[in-house]
């Protein structure tokens, strides 16, 4: 953790939460594990949000640690129906008891830590299950279609969209205890096929561990590492077309995934297990993506690759401005010499963050970059690393050294890069540090192709900074020689959850109206759905409707507005140049 504090330091909540509390359900990952900010980064926030010690002397409101109780919310399922899922799963993974349910009601949004804060259940399931084995959700999926009950899945909590609250009631089935386990691994095919529920940290260590635990000839690794690692699953990279960290070299969900199993109200289905073929539409990817809303996802076949942490070449530069920057990460992702893993370019005010947040401004390095020409607030930091054969991440690794320089970047060797990579897994703790507070932090991000990359960074920050002494950060961190993502952090400071959600739509509406795909890897839920009509097009959309009818034509999957499925037209919106209804 940081240096002690010279000055005043607030009241950092260092202790766990009860375990059954409410800030033990809304607070991010481990609850013995404690981020706070330095003192030189709660500085910073003092003077950007216009706030004094005085303002960190007291919480802002409920930090959680009261016991989970509910009042005015009823059991609204038939009992004979509580009995049949009894009859399915076990009566030990059956519950309707207050903790149980508000423990799968929301995601991981600052929306969702606010409400749960505030003591507001918007949704709330009925009933929560615990299915083991495939078996048992294919008879639940029928079950809830026999009798007209809507069924949500939670896989790892993590979903920043609202894409698992269940708004109708009913049913909810938590895939963490349970269906987490390897189906079966495939070293010819370089193959493993997992239950949905399988979190990143328990697949990763069974792949790194291959030949203790299935007699195979080496280590391998899932390659797919989203910051939400630790705490989301295999079925949630799937059904939102998740991305990872390493996803410019690894690929994202929707490159390494194999084939599908599921359980829809039509019957179950299996796609097909080949690298490529021309059979029609591929149903792979018609059914990724689809957020629980065809059916549940039961079982996943993954490609996986060779793990060779020994090959890994780290690097990072500091260029001198944002356009100098993207032109520079424009030419190392166009000039076909192979992709670095980790890639990300960080912009100014990113910048002015990371350079703290990694301890550079406790070097020598701070005043260097300053005295060479990097100025703060115009400088941009890029950093990475590679992954692959020895030659291979050798070569990819000197390649971006040359094109960095040909751009005049200045290395700042591999001590950047290690020190995101010790935070990467573990900044989200700082969120609910300083929600404490009063001070909100959450994310959006979006595809833009380099053509109007910057239009779009322009347009969206400005709407982000339309709320006063707020911190917008952007980075890319998904990168293709056609484009990339942008992914925007805000820090502000706000209370109540409904003017998050009003600020939240204003930047949703900035990123439709600029041209760019509103979602790269965050997935729909119900929190964008109002956009994604308007964004693809009417007749386009429509493809989407046609499957949904298809395979629950009663809207039992995921109802309430998944995808905007089932969403009404007048709340839906229009916004992108040349889209109408």
């Amino acid at each position: 953790m940081s240096k002690p504090y010279k000055g005043f330091e607030p009241s950092w909540v260092k202790t766990a939460a009860p375990a059954d509390s409410w800030r033990s359900i809304f607070r991010w990952g481990d609850p013995d594990f404690v981020k706070y900010p330095k003192e030189s980064l709660y500085k910073m926030m003092k003077e950007k949000f216009k706030m004094t010690d005085e303002d960190f002397q007291h919480y802002d409101g409920s930090i959680g640690m009261e016991k989970v109780e509910l009042e005015n919310h009823p059991i609204q399922l038939d009992n004979r129906h509580i009995e049949a899922l009894k009859e399915i799963v076990g009566e030990k993974y059956v519950r309707t008891d207050d903790y149980a349910r508000v423990s799968v009601a929301y995601g991981k949004t600052a929306y969702d830590a606010m409400r749960l804060r505030e003591k507001r259940m918007d949704s709330l399931p009925d009933v929560v299950v615990y299915p083991a084995k495939t078996k048992e959700v294919e008879e639940i999926v029928a079950y809830c279609t026999e009798e007209k009950i809507p069924l949500y899945v939670y896989g790892g909590g993590s979903s920043v969209t609202m894409g698992v609250e269940p708004t109708k009631g009913g049913i909810s089935l938590d895939m963490r205890l349970r269906f987490n386990h390897v189906v079966s691994f495939n070293e010819t095919d370089q193959t493993i096929t997992v239950q949905a529920g399988m979190s990143g940290p328990k697949l990763e260590k069974a792949l790194n561990n291959a030949q203790q635990l299935f007699g195979a000839k080496r280590a391998y690794t899932c390659g797919h590492f989203p910051q939400s690692f630790e705490y989301s699953s295999v079925g949630g990279w799937v059904v939102t077309r998740g991305a990872g960290q390493n996803s410019t070299y690894y690929g994202c969900i929707t490159d390494i995934v194999l084939s599908q199993k599921y359980a829809t109200p039509i019957g179950n289905v299996q796609t097909s297990n080949y690298p490529r073929e021309a059979t029609g539409p591929n149903l792979n990817q018609i059914m990724m993506g689809s957020e629980g809303t065809f059916g549940v996802l039961t079982e996943v076949t993954l490609k996986v690759f060779r793990y060779m942490p020994e090959n890994r070449k780290r690097f990072s530069y500091i260029f001198t401005d944002w356009k100098t920057a993207m032109a520079a990460a424009r030419e190392m992702m166009q000039c076909e010499a192979g992709y670095s893993s980790v890639f990300r370019l960080s912009d100014p005010e990113e910048t002015n963050v990371m350079l703290r947040l990694y301890n550079v401004d406790d070097t020598p390095l701070w005043k260097i970059l300053d005295l060479r020409g990097f100025k703060d607030m115009q400088r941009c930091l890029f950093l990475g690393f590679t992954d692959g054969g020895k030659g291979y991440s050798k070569n990819v690794a000197a390649n971006i050294k040359r094109i960095a320089r040909k751009y005049h970047g200045m290395s700042l060797t591999s001590y950047v890069t290690k020190s995101w990579e010790k935070g990467r897994f573990n900044d989200p703790y700082l969120r609910d540090t300083l929600m404490d507070f009063g001070v909100v932090t959450d994310t959006l991000e979006c595809t833009v192709n380099w053509s109007n990359m910057a239009k779009v960074h322009r347009e969206v920050r400005k709407v982000c900074h339309q709320l006063p002494n707020t911190i917008v950060t952007t980075h890319m961190s998904h990168c293709y020689p056609q484009g990339a993502n942008l992914y925007f952090i805000f820090i502000t400071r706000m209370s109540g959850a409904d003017n998050f959600r009003a600020y939240h739509t204003t930047i949703l509406d900035a990123i439709q109206k600029s041209g760019a795909a509103i979602s790269h890897h965050h997935g729909i839920g119900k929190m964008f759905a109002p956009w994604l009509e308007g964004s693809l097009g009417h007749t386009e959309y429509g493809v989407f409707k046609v499957l949904k009818d298809y395979f629950d034509k009663d809207y039992l999957m995921n109802p309430g507005g998944t995808l905007g499925l089932d969403l009404p037209k007048e709340q839906k919106k229009y916004l992108k140049e040349g889209i109408t209804r």
